[in-house]
């Protein structure tokens, strides 16, 4: 299989999608609630120009779990 950014790129979002499913899971856990515990980040970017006014929500919530399922997702990809 040839690699390329796009394949990199979704394996990427899978790895944040199931760390961040894994740490949703066990977060009633309390012994590993340092790995479930998330920071949240909002970006909010808005243009107004008269004609075409723009507005754009991102919110992203990392947790440890999140990054460990992108290394896992970086590692999966470079052993293809």
């Amino acid at each position: 299989m040839k690699k390329n950014g796009w394949i990199l790129l979704l394996f990427l979002v899978l790895g944040l999608l199931a760390g961040a499913l894994v740490a949703r899971w066990l977060e009633p856990v309390s012994g590993i609630s340092f790995l479930t515990k998330t920071i949240d980040t909002t970006w909010s970017p808005a243009v107004d120009l008269y004609v075409l006014s723009l507005d754009l929500n991102v919110h992203v919530q990392i947790s440890l779990f999140s990054i460990i399922g992108a290394l896992a997702a970086i590692w999966l990809y470079r052993k293809m």
